[in-house]
This record gives C-alpha cells, sequence and structure tokens, in this order.
C-alpha cells in the first residue's frame, strides 16, 4: 500500500508531466507543499516541447487571472477610499449657500486661474475642465449682479478639432449664446499633429466686461490673507 507522502508526490509529478504549474498543484492537492519540495521532485521529469508550451501557457493564464483580481480589488478599495473621502467632507455640501463664503471661493478660484492684469476693463478666466468653468459662471451669477450680455467666449483649440462642436459644446456649458463667442484659436504648432486625447475638449476662455468685479475679485485675498 502506498503512504500518503508517495501518493502525493505521485499525483503531483502527474500534474507536472500534464503542464500544471506549482501554484496550480499546490491547490489542487490542497496542500502547502514548499516549491522546494516539488522542485526536488520534479528534478528527473523530462518534459516534452509540447509539456514545456503547456506549462508556459498555464502559468501565463494563471499570472492574467490573478492580475484580473488584483485589478478588480484595487478597484474596489480606490472605490471604497474615495467614497470614504466624500463622507467626511459631506457636511461642506450647504457651504456655498452662504454669499459670502462663495465669493471668498470665487476670488480665489480667479486668483489661481485668471488673468491678474486688467484688459480692455475686462476680467478672463480660463480652463480645460468644464466643471472649474461652470463653477467660476455659477459664482459669478451668485455674487455679483451680471448682465450676460457682456459675456464673451473664446476657444482655444487643436487643428484638427470640429470647431462649431466645441463651440455648441460649450455655450451649452457656459449658458452664453453662440452670437456671444468670438472666432476660435487654433494652436499653429498642432497642424499636422493628430490628437491623443480624444476627449480634450480645448480651453475655453470667459471675459467679462468689468472693471469694477475685476478690481473686486483681486481686492478679497488681499484682505483675507495679509501676504508679503
Amino acid at each position: 500500500m502506498k503512504s500518503k507522502y508517495h501518493s502525493l508526490k505521485e499525483m503531483a509529478i502527474n500534474l507536472r508531466k500534464n503542464g500544471r504549474s506549482y501554484s496550480e498543484i499546490i491547490t489542487i492537492t490542497k496542500t502547502k507543499i514548499p516549491k522546494s519540495t516539488l522542485s526536488t521532485w520534479f528534478s528527473k521529469i523530462y518534459l516534452t516541447n509540447e509539456q514545456k508550451k503547456r506549462i508556459h501557457a498555464n502559468i501565463k493564464e494563471s499570472s492574467r487571472k490573478g492580475m484580473e483580481v488584483a485589478r478588480v480589488v484595487n478597484k474596489r478599495r480606490r472605490e471604497k477610499y474615495l467614497q470614504s473621502i466624500i463622507d467626511r467632507n459631506q457636511h461642506l455640501s450647504l457651504t456655498l449657500e452662504d454669499i459670502n463664503t462663495s465669493k471668498v471661493v470665487l476670488s480665489i478660484l480667479y486668483l489661481a486661474e485668471g488673468a491678474k492684469s486688467m484688459k480692455r476693463g475686462s476680467l478672463y478666466f480660463g480652463n480645460s475642465d468644464p466643471f472649474i468653468i461652470d463653477l467660476f459662471l455659477s459664482l459669478m451669477r451668485k455674487c455679483y449682479t451680471i448682465d450676460e450680455s457682456k459675456f464673451r467666449c473664446t476657444l482655444l483649440c487643436r487643428a484638427d478639432q470640429n470647431i462649431l462642436k466645441l463651440e455648441k459644446l460649450w455655450s451649452k456649458i457656459t449658458n452664453i449664446p453662440k452670437k456671444q463667442f468670438y472666432g476660435a484659436r487654433i494652436d499653429p504648432r498642432t497642424i499636422g499633429k493628430p490628437s491623443r486625447n480624444l476627449g480634450y475638449k480645448g480651453v475655453c476662455k470667459i471675459d467679462y466686461f468689468s472693471a469694477d468685479v475685476f478690481l473686486d475679485l483681486m481686492t478679497v485675498p488681499r484682505i483675507i490673507h495679509k501676504g508679503p
């Protein structure tokens, strides 16, 4: 009668000859055989090229499955982490209902992304992110009595982009009529170079003709922070 050890060894060797990897053999036999022990057991096994190819293919497939499992696990972990960030900041959702807070946020946003010098009595703000443009305009319309006719838009885009389609998109995002759009500016460096980032919608530059609003926005940050 074969001992349990010899039966296990024989089973492992047969699995190896059938193209199984070390990890698969450990899983199938439901044991914790050290890989060093398996290496010793298999040292005298002659494998045909076909068996070697099968082992290589199994290892590759096992690795692929392992990477897929890891990807799913990491995705869930990241989703859980991002949700925890949302949860701990959820109480801030009503902050912008206060107009003074809104004005502080608007002025800091403009300080970061807007023009610091006034041209032709206007301010201008540009970004490629629709969220940031929408946030800026929402705050502008909330904090000031806005004359919508004083808004102008200019699109800065690549040579191979559909300008009419972009204008329609940004007009919808900004709620500024297309008749108030200046001619789009095409970056000459992109001529003959296909866009790689198909999600890129160009930069939307917003002009608003008001020296008073510009000076107001530039003054607020200096009042709340006494810099050098």
